[in-house]
């Protein structure tokens, strides 16, 4: 799925867009299994807004925006199971984090038509600090994505800054840090954008009257110890490449809601 070159750009930027990782077919499978997944939770009343806050937008205009989230896609669908294991994405993971690639989460994020709540600028470090910090996510894009609808904006190198100060929980100040520093990232609905969890990175609001649908992945090597236990979820630990080096189990605080 990629060269040497690219390989050498992912770490000297900090990211990198593979077009094409996931076939019309795949895409439609996941997007049925998002919609799917809303639509469950709202019947169960465990529907809620997930839009991050704080003072990166003024509190009228907050208030109006709907972030759509929902971790563990791979308890509710088959076709997230497949996703996060798919060739084409092991074919790249391996290059980029090594023979040893270990699943730490999955999330879905939907931004909804003309009120998709914007990401401010932050890392991801914060919420789950590893010592090695190969962590990356995978952002799989179920629908065409630009500025109009709330495409990723990275920063370029910032990977090499290290851990940053945040502010909330957790994002940059945006004074400091607005999106707009940003290099906007658009993609078509089956690309997957790769970036390592230092890499700064948001996202506008959803002005426009279309959806913006992502599924993120998360991965690590498996070698990797985190350095505080911040974020422990059910399908922790999944091997999707190679091997893990040491024999461990996982063991998350459960909690199931019907």
């Amino acid at each position: 799925m990629i060269s040497r070159e690219d390989v050498e750009f992912y770490n000297e930027n900090g990211y990198l867009l593979v077009r094409g990782v996931f076939s019309t077919e795949e895409v439609k499978d996941m997007q049925y299994a998002v919609e799917r997944t809303i639509a469950k939770a709202a019947a169960a009343k465990q529907d809620v807004n997930h839009t991050w806050q704080g003072d990166y937008i003024p509190q009228d205009e907050l208030k109006k925006l709907v972030l759509k989230g929902f971790h563990d896609l791979q308890f509710h669908a088959a076709c997230f199971t497949r996703a996060v294991a798919h060739p084409r994405m092991t074919g790249v993971l391996t290059q980029l984090i090594g023979p040893n690639v270990q699943l730490h989460h999955t999330k879905m994020l939907v931004k909804p038509p003309e009120q998709g709540a914007a990401f401010p600028m932050h890392q991801d470090y914060p919420y789950f600090p590893h010592d090695r910090h190969t962590m990356l996510a995978a952002s799989v894009h179920l629908d065409d994505a630009d500025m109009e609808n709330g495409c990723l904006c990275v920063v370029p190198g910032s990977h090499k800054q290290g851990p940053l100060p945040h502010v909330g929980r957790y994002y940059l100040d945006h004074r400091d840090y607005p999106v707009s520093m940003g290099t906007p990232c658009p993609a078509s609905a089956g690309d997957v954008l790769f970036f390592n969890y230092l890499t700064i990175h948001g996202s506008d609001r959803n002005k426009s009257s279309r959806p913006r649908r992502n599924v993120l992945f998360q991965y690590r090597d498996p070698a990797d110890p985190p350095s505080r236990e911040t974020h422990i979820d059910w399908g922790m630990g999944m091997m999707v490449a190679g091997e893990d080096p040491q024999y461990r189990q996982y063991h998350a605080k459960l909690e199931l809601n019907v």
